[in-house]
């Protein structure tokens, strides 16, 4: 007989107890349940589709994509920077020096040593950070505190966040390719994107829980 929800629920809190009656009977279930649902709805082997639909739906959020060369991204980050009239940058721990290399001339950097306070962030004009990778079928950017994309802190309190995606390495088809590559055990952030929230009349207002305005450079190798 087919165990039931409640049976498998009783049954792991009996092998957590220490209790005989549970063990088997929940493992032999699980292992039994099929799974052979999509993982994808994209084919996931199509870089130059998966960074189209990356670019689309982060555009149906209301993010700010641009496109460029690594070669060019220097140049590209200083004249979106310019654009906004930042004077002041916060920069995260482990962020690659050359990316910098234009916009240092043009404003002022504020490393993160640990010590910036959301205070102190707060009087930050931008920050820019890269990425853990992103989900081009939800148009989603994850970050995991990992070098270049720094403490969670960073991307929530500055209101404009610049945020660095390669392709094609950094772009997986869907949530089912993305949760393997990620460490649970990261303090992870989930973006889709600028900060929004809406009422009960349904009024839309951006920067309540974060950046205001999120701008996302797909970066692709020089050739």
């Amino acid at each position: 007989m087919t165990a039931t929800t409640r049976d498998l629920v009783l049954a792991r809190i009996r092998a957590a107890l220490g209790e005989p009656g549970g063990v088997d009977h929940a493992r032999e279930d699980e292992e039994s349940v099929p799974r052979a649902y999509l993982t994808a709805h994209v084919p996931p082997d199509d870089p130059a589709a998966l960074a189209d639909l990356l670019h689309r739906n982060l555009a149906d959020y209301r993010a700010l994509v641009h496109r460029c060369r690594e070669d060019e991204l220097p140049d590209r980050i200083a004249g979106l920077l310019a654009a906004r009239g930042s004077r002041t940058l916060a920069v995260p721990d482990g962020l690659p020096p050359g990316w910098l290399a234009t916009a240092a001339d043009t404003v002022d950097l504020v490393p993160d040593d640990g010590t910036l306070t959301a205070a102190r962030l707060d009087a930050v004009d931008s920050v820019v950070t890269g990425c853990a990778l992103a989900v081009a079928e939800t148009g989603t950017i994850v970050l995991d505190a990992g070098p270049g994309q720094g403490r969670r802190l960073l991307s929530l309190v500055p209101d404009h966040h610049l945020c660095v995606v390669r392709a094609p390495e950094q772009i997986v088809a869907s949530v089912p390719l993305a949760l393997p590559r990620l460490d649970p055990r990261r303090p992870q952030t989930w973006i889709s994107g600028p900060s929004a929230t809406s009422d009960i009349e349904l009024d839309r207002v951006e920067g309540v829980h974060g950046p205001r305005t999120l701008e996302v450079l797909l970066v692709t190798r020089a050739r």
